[in-house]
């Protein structure tokens, strides 16, 4: 694990999502398959288990929450997500939360609803829909936790996906670049602290031409 700023990282194991603790918020603990290496990497950065109180999804694919389930019993966390994905999960779509490519059925989660503009450990939340309708990033003016929606080098999310629109993708990326952010943690691969403005720019003129 490393740590930027106030941001520890962790980045994904297998088919897990990197995760990111700041604070007492987990965000994205992953698909649940590998839930000891993510405690182990948490209490190893210094951060104990009993010190987190919460868990942001910026989205609902299972990659990305399926060890909520796990991680809500053991340790009694909040769980939080954009309204429209929450019902995603509520409906236990195995399809739009890709959790029958894993050969997994969608939990029972006591889920709690993360809107536009709400503020969460000095975090704005971002509704960024694209790769699902509810997918989310959060910012603090500097650094940009960008869940599926961006990826470094330029890269974005999938939009074919059930509830993807390559529509909304291109207005939520037009969105991120007018941020001015210089640091960008995204949901999978290398993180990124130099040249992001120019990242980010790629990926509007990628997205523009599809």
């Amino acid at each position: 694990m490393e740590k930027v700023d106030d941001i520890t990282i962790i980045l994904g194991k297998e088919r897990d999502s990197n995760t990111y603790v700041i604070g007492d918020m987990l965000i994205d603990p992953g698909t649940g398959l590998n839930n000891k290496y993510l405690i182990d990497s948490i209490e190893e950065s210094g951060i104990s288990m009993n010190d987190i109180t919460k868990i942001v999804n910026t989205h609902c694919h299972f990659d990305h929450m399926g060890a909520d389930k796990y991680l809500q019993d053991k340790y009694g966390y909040d769980i939080y997500m954009h309204p429209l994905d929450l019902e995603t999960v509520k409906n236990k779509d195995e399809n739009a939360t890709v959790a029958s490519s894993f050969g997994m059925k969608v939990p029972d989660l006591d889920i709690k609803p993360l809107n536009e503009h709400d503020m969460v450990n000095g975090y704005e939340v971002l509704h960024t829909p694209g790769h699902t309708r509810g997918g989310i990033c959060l910012c603090n003016g500097k650094s940009l936790i960008s869940g599926d929606t961006l990826f470094s080098g330029g890269n974005f999310g999938r939009t074919d996906l059930p509830t993807g629109s390559m529509d909304d993708m291109r207005k939520s990326i037009l969105h991120l670049a007018d941020l001015d952010v210089v640091q960008l943690f995204p949901g999978h691969g290398p993180y990124a602290i130099s040249a992001v403005t120019e990242q980010i720019s790629l990926a509007v003129m990628l997205a523009s031409r599809l």
